[in-house]
């Protein structure tokens, strides 16, 4: 069971890379042509049906061996996709109570194409005809019943008259013959009474006419409503088994749809069962380590793994390469054993002969590790550009991301660039982020090559520092004011073999040439580092990119130069690292004289100087005279660079105030 699970985990997730879209694709079209085909029958549970059926067959074929897995599982693939669409699309039908299907009542045009092909069915067309009709024949019958009932009040009432007449004519003869001897005598009165019955008698004959023809049209009428009843009744029952089919085929779908969530439920079961079967290797192969020696007749893939391992420590390198095959039989989807597997065949055939090996292996393979491995077997920038193809198409598959950190690590390039650094951080952080919840056991056989893996990645995480912070390695400019104009120092984060810059947002980029030595980092000439700018440059942003020991432009960088912040600065920064020389006492043999020579060379950076005698009370001010931006350095002619103080006077104590605000610490100085 362990050997099936094992294949089923590799076939499986092969078999979704190579047959999945396609598979899908097929599956999805037969769903629409089912659709479009619901006004003829069902066809989309027909097809969810059968293809559940042949899901079941195929797996089952496959549990029992019956079958060759690697042939069968695109197929059960296949059948899987397409009672799921079909399905699907059957379950939409009926949710909607579309009987032309969904796509003829989202698409017009689709119905219009059902109608020119002859594929809506004439049976529903017939059906409403004969509802109409029966609707029809429903309002003659109950106009005909309406006509009967009157008549045949209209025929009681006339029978009625009838019998009063007929009883009258009786009494009439009766009276005849009772009054025979009076005939004579009432010979009038005789004819009169005649003619009153021959009137009468004329009338009874009319009246039985009309009975007569209300008879006939009463039968007529009869005839023809138990003509419509017998239609109706016809045309009832073709409607009730047109109900009792459509009962059956919805309990069919039923059972399907039934079958279909089994085999779903049987689906998802497999899929956990090939989730689990890479731990259950790791397992098997940890508990085979700790055993050690070679297994005589392995089957499973962890014993094949163990075995090649065993072989390869031994020296026996004929006998691992065999194991190492048999395990990449198995298209196991763990990175550790092909990783290797491929360095022990660089060792005998070469980097040509391993990219060999696994290019064959991954013709046939569908396991994205093997893959993998198979693109590392390639030179340089091929292979880094068939890496990053891999990870765009698999950006999810974690051990690819260690395997790009190494294209860009120190021991892959001999010396790194910033940008290398920078691409091996990242590359790193993203594989060691998929440690969390053991996101990254589900690749390696071997844990402790994962263990490694893992210490490998946060060293060099630690060795790289915060390079991933942009703030922290970028261009600095350090501009020098001189009597001539400025002259621009730059500094960069690494070793650079050209240099260039500009002066505002747009225009050309000026390169800064080169210096007559060699950069013993690079083995290229040295980039000269500075360059000059006229001392009416105003405030401006200036750009600076180079290139880096690979050719590779970076930048550029966009740096503010402010003429007045950047003179004060630089005064304010020699001014604090040569303060000794602020105050001179006695200078050049004049006595009783203290100079502030340098104070007034660099006063662009000064606010205020307060001063005191033989104590550091402050208490006395320098009047700095105000500072020239176009010669900051030369000292006014009408300015007397110095005062006098008593020969009493043995130290003097000074704090400056710069023009940013802050002050420097009380400088005390001795007189000698």
């Amino acid at each position: 069971m362990s050997e099936i699970a094992t294949g089923t985990t590799s076939l499986l997730r092969a078999s979704l890379s190579r047959t999945g879209k396609w598979a899908a694709s097929f599956a999805f079209i037969s769903g629409a042509v089912g659709d479009v085909l619901n006004p003829l029958g069902p066809f989309a549970a027909y097809i969810a049906l059968v293809a559940a059926v042949a899901a079941i067959i195929i797996a089952v074929a496959m549990v029992l061996r019956l079958v060759l897995a690697a042939k069968a599982m695109p197929a059960l693939i296949f059948a899987t996709s397409a009672a799921a669409i079909a399905g699907g699309v059957y379950g939409i039908q009926q949710e909607t109570n579309s009987q032309n299907g969904v796509i003829a009542n989202l698409v017009p045009a689709v119905a219009e194409l059902q109608q020119s092909l002859g594929i809506v069915s004439q049976k529903v067309a017939k059906i409403e005809q004969t509802v109409t009709e029966t609707q029809k024949t429903v309002e003659e019958v109950k106009k005909s019943t309406d006509t009967v009932a009157k008549t045949a009040e209209q025929i009681a009432s006339t029978q009625q008259q009838q019998t009063a007449q007929g009883a009258e004519t009786q009494k009439t003869v009766e009276a005849v013959k009772q009054t025979t001897d009076t005939v004579a005598q009432k010979t009038e009165q005789i004819a009169s009474a005649q003619q009153q019955q021959s009137a009468q008698g004329a009338e009874t004959q009319k009246t039985v006419e009309a009975v007569k023809q209300t008879t006939d049209t009463v039968a007529q009428k009869t005839e023809q409503i138990a003509s419509a009843q017998q239609q109706q009744s016809a045309r009832g029952a073709e409607t009730q088994k047109t109900v009792e089919a459509v009962k059956q085929t919805t309990d069919t779908l039923a059972a399907g749809q039934q079958q279909q969530r089994a085999q779903a439920e049987k689906l998802q079961a497999t899929t956990e069962q090939i989730a689990a079967s890479i731990d259950t290797i790791a397992k098997g192969f940890a508990q085979l380590s700790a055993q050690g020696g070679a297994i005589a007749d392995p089957k499973r893939p962890d014993e094949f793994y163990h075995n090649a391992r065993v072989y390869e420590l031994a020296g026996d390198m004929l006998n691992a390469r065999r194991s190492y095959l048999a395990f990449a039989g198995f298209d196991v989807d763990a990175i550790d054993p092909y990783t290797r597997f491929a360095t022990l065949l660089r060792v005998q055939d070469g980097k040509a002969g391993a990219r060999e090996v696994f290019g064959t292996l991954a013709e046939k393979a569908k396991a994205p590790s093997i893959k993998l491995v198979h693109l590392l077997q390639f030179d340089d920038a091929q292979r880094l550009d068939k890496l990053n193809a891999f990870i765009a198409a698999n950006p999810d598959y974690a051990p690819a991301y260690f395997l790009l950190a190494q294209e860009f690590s120190e021991d892959r390039l001999g010396s790194q660039t910033l940008a290398d650094k920078r691409s091996e951080a990242q590359a790193l952080s993203k594989f060691v982020s998929y440690e969390k919840d053991g996101g990254l056991l589900k690749y390696f056989v071997d844990q402790t090559q994962l263990a490694d893996w893992l210490d490998r990645s946060r060293s060099r995480l630690t060795a790289l520092g915060d390079v991933l912070d942009p703030s922290r390695f970028v261009p600095t400019l350090t501009p020098m004011r001189s009597n001539a104009g400025w002259s621009m120092t730059i500094s960069l984060p690494e070793p650079a073999t050209a240099i260039s810059w500009r002066l505002g947002d747009t225009g050309p980029f000026t390169d800064t040439g080169v210096m007559a030595m060699n950069d013993q980092r690079t083995g290229k000439p040295m980039p000269n580092p500075s360059f000059e700018l006229p001392d009416s440059t105003a405030a401006t942003t200036i750009a600076i990119k180079y290139l880096d020991i690979r050719g590779r432009e970076t930048g550029p960088f966009d740096i503010r130069f402010d003429p007045d912040g950047a003179l004060q600065q630089e005064n304010k920064q020699i001014l604090d690292q040569f303060w000794t020389s602020w105050i001179a006492f006695d200078s050049g043999g004049n006595r009783g004289l203290v100079y502030f020579t340098q104070m007034l060379s660099y006063r662009c950076a000064i606010k205020a100087v307060h001063y005191s005698l033989n104590g550091t009370a402050l208490d006395k001010e320098i009047k700095m005279p105000p500072c020239d931006a176009k010669d900051p350095y030369a000292i006014p002619s009408d300015y007397q660079p110095y005062f006098k103080v008593k020969d009493d006077v043995k130290s003097m104590a000074v704090q400056v105030t710069y023009t940013d605000g802050t002050k420097s610490p009380v400088r005390e100085y001795k007189r000698q």
